[in-house]
């Protein structure tokens, strides 16, 4: 192992040419025996020097290292590294890599490099580091938009989402003080309608208020890489290189034919089988594993369903039992929705299915079994291509079709979302290749589907830019966190964007003079001698990370709400919370909001009626959601089964409901505080915490005990242990007693009072 391990370093420790012993050291230690093309290739063009580079290259074809390499050198210059991606899955993924560099690397010593005597090998080519050297510090953070991070501020290496950064930019924080190195993962999502604008803002300011520090934007596709490389001030590197080759093809009538000029036959399984599970046994049947991406959740489930006799049988006796051990496993800790228990009926057979609507625990087992080869088939929709790297043999597309809610109806998917799609394909530790194969459909002509998405060139990367929410929204954030900005520096850093690269300076300034008008008319903003200042209300609108649109909503309510007595009744408390359920629910920030459909009527009448009288205002089908239905069962306890069953609401959609109603709920708490309402904060606070916990008002006191949620507090209550005072006086036995609590559980319960 050791011989091994040598010869593996004397092959990095060959590129002294383009790399100094140090970082060859490290790359050698990270474990990395040679570079990859596009690797030497960004070394070559100034990757080392602080030159900004634009890095498009496919999946897999080592775009990660080049950010570690440019990582290093800008922490050997005491300086920071911010590395930005669109998702919170991959800002975890991305922290798991820069782990492995914080294992070898230490900055102690005074030139900042390791040398000889620091690294001690041993025979399972591990490194210890002698002599203290301070380690590097990694932090990730992707959530609570109004935080100033200052945990964050000793860190040498940041993960953030984009949403995250800009909402620290907000905040004032000294986060970017320092900053050398900004990494911007997957920047064509800078054309995405929802997360580009964001991302597109940050990129202007960043250019404009940080030029000093180097940019690193990596992506797999971009095909007006030039203009995005202009507009960033960078060096465009291309390259079509990976690791493994990528085949490409269309299924027609039982034929795959690909582009690499061949032609396969595909046996067709059984009665209950359909094209897209049949191609996928067959690349099982040769040892590979498959992703099948489907249109909707209920489609993924189906395929699943479909192939899991076909995988079964394929599976040898060990790979059984593991895969029924690992079922049995997930079954203990997830929830015991029907969806779920399907999941885990098909993972005792090799199969899984993935979407949004699984919980997150469940969410991360399915995609760590597929890592470690369980499951041989994921069935997926096509959030998954945007998320962790999960990559398999061969792709399946079994539709090319997409439901579009601006159109109406479904749509074919775009080339780029396709190329992305393909860039699963292909496993680089196990394949030599890997195949992405669309399923043609009934009334699609193959030809064409061949043409269009195979022989085809991504879209260009177009601005989002432009919209009114985005304008209002970024525009009071730059008013308020640069106070005193002119108009014309205004203009001058809008007509500095993507959008305005293509645009006529006049339509620029006719939209932000219509935005500016808006806010200052709804007091977000005052003028004075030509300079724009935030009110109180805007900079409290603006940390929020809440769109203006959303903020006047709060306020008017607010405003609207006669003085609240000292002590109200049950059903007034219902009232106003029911109420404030609903406003957060449907302001232009609440995701995802769920329509209600004709058999959640029945539910409506009847939680409309549990509060009909003194509501703050009238409530109707027309003006409400099914997750504002969820809200209202969430915080009386409903169930993760009952959810299901009664409203369609999956645990994945609940999490994110709950998730954002808490933060909109702390949005209006904040804004209570500002308007002085004293009398209203009490109601908002306890309904945040009902909120977040899922909880009817008796449990309040409970959950604030560490380890104690919804399931536990209410297993506490239902034993008479109605509240923290009873709680210290119970015995720890009496305790262990309780279901849902036992003894490791009651031992922490009372460990915490000692």
């Amino acid at each position: 192992m050791l011989i091994e391990y040598k010869k593996n370093r004397e092959e990095i420790m060959a590129l002294s040419n383009i790399m100094d012993k140090n970082l060859q050291t490290i790359i050698s230690d990270l474990g990395y025996t040679s570079l990859y093309p596009i690797q030497k290739q960004a070394i070559s063009k100034g990757l080392l020097k602080g030159k900004n580079l634009l890095v498009t290259s496919p999946t897999a074809s080592g775009k990660t290292l080049i950010a570690i390499i440019a990582a290093i050198k800008s922490i050997e210059k005491k300086q920071k590294v911010i590395y930005l991606t669109p998702l919170r899955s991959l800002a975890t993924e991305k922290y798991n890599d820069f782990l492995a560099l914080k294992n070898v690397y230490f900055n102690g010593n005074t030139n900042n490099s390791l040398n000889s005597d620091q690294i001690i090998e041993n025979n399972n080519s591990k490194k210890s580091i002698k002599d203290g050297k301070k380690e590097l510090v990694i932090k990730i953070a992707s959530g609570d938009y109004d935080s100033k991070g200052k945990d964050l501020l000793n860190a040498d290496i940041v993960i953030l989402t984009n949403e995250k950064l800009d909402a620290l930019i907000r905040n004032d924080t000294e986060l970017l003080s320092n900053v050398g190195l900004f990494v911007v993962d997957e920047i064509h999502l800078i054309g995405d309608k929802d997360r580009g604008p964001t991302l597109e803002i940050m990129l202007t300011k960043i250019k404009k208020f940080y030029h000093e520090a180097q940019i690193l934007a990596l992506s797999a596709t971009v095909s007006n890489s030039k203009e995005i490389a202009e507009w960033l001030h960078c060096t465009l590197l291309e390259s079509n290189w990976r690791p493994t080759t990528l085949i490409e093809g269309i299924y027609d009538q039982g034929i795959i034919r690909t582009n690499n000029n061949k032609k396969s036959k595909i046996n067709h399984n059984s009665s209950i089988s359909s094209a897209p599970v049949d191609i996928a046994v067959d690349s099982v049947e040769n040892g590979g594993q498959v992703i099948i991406f489907a249109d909707t959740r209920k489609r993924a489930a189906s395929l699943a369903a479909k192939s899991a006799e076909g995988i079964f049988s394929l599976l040898d006796k060990k790979q059984k039992e593991k895969a029924a051990n690992l079922a049995s496993k997930l079954a203990k800790i997830s929830d015991d929705t029907e969806l779920t228990k399907n999941l885990i009926t098909l993972i005792s057979k090799g199969v899984g299915f993935h979407h949004a609507g699984l919980g997150h625990v469940v969410r991360e087992k399915i995609e760590e079994y597929f890592k470690n080869g369980t499951i041989k088939l994921l069935a997926s929709t096509p959030t998954l291509a945007a998320g962790v790297n999960l990559p398999a043999r061969r792709v399946i597309l079994s539709s090319i079709l997409r439901y579009d809610y601006d159109y109406g109806s479904n749509v074919p998917i775009s080339i780029l979302e396709y190329k992305q799609l393909c860039g699963r394909a292909g496993r680089p530790q196990y394949d030599t290749f890997g195949e992405a194969i669309i399923v043609s459909e009934s009334g699609m002509n193959s030809e064409d589907l061949y043409d269009h998405y195979i022989l085809g060139t991504p879209e260009p990367i177009k601005s989002k830019l432009f919209n009114e929410k985005s304008l209002r929204f970024h525009i009071l954030s730059t008013i308020s966190t640069i106070p005193g900005i002119k108009k014309t520096e205004l203009y001058e850093l809008f007509s500095d964007t993507l959008f305005a690269q293509n645009t006529k300076k006049s339509n620029i300034i006719f939209k932000l003079d219509s935005v500016l008008e808006y806010l200052e008319e709804y007091e977000f903003i005052k003028c004075k001698n030509d300079r724009y200042i935030a009110t109180a209300f805007g900079k409290q609108t603006s940390i929020l990370y809440i769109d203006p649109l959303s903020a006047v909503e709060f306020k008017n309510t607010l405003n609207s709400i006669s003085e609240i007595k000292k002590s109200l009744d049950s059903d007034q408390y219902e009232n106003i919370t029911v109420c404030f359920l609903h406003l957060i629910s449907e302001c232009s920030d609440f995701y995802p909001k769920l329509v209600l459909r004709k058999k959640d009527m029945d539910i409506f009448y009847t939680t409309i009626r549990k509060y009909s009288n003194d509501l703050i205002y009238d409530l109707d089908e027309n003006n409400c959601s099914r997750s504002f239905l969820g809200l209202c069962e969430w915080i009386n306890e409903t169930s993760d089964r009952s959810l299901s069953d009664k409203l369609a609401i999956d645990p994945g959609d609940m999490h994110r409901i709950s998730e954002s109603g808490e933060w909109l709920i702390h949005s209006l708490y904040e804004f209570a505080k500002l308007l002085k309402r004293e009398d209203l904060l009490p109601i908002i606070s306890e309904l945040r915490t009902r909120i977040k916990y899922g909880i009817k008002k008796e449990l309040l006191s409970l959950v604030k005990i560490e380890g104690i949620g919804r399931i536990r507090a209410r297993a506490l209550h239902d034993s008479g242990i109605v509240n923290i005072t009873i709680l210290k006086s119970t015995p720890e036995f009496t305790l262990s007693k309780i279901s849902k609590i036992g003894p490791t559980v009651a031992k922490k319960i009372k460990k915490q009072f000692n």
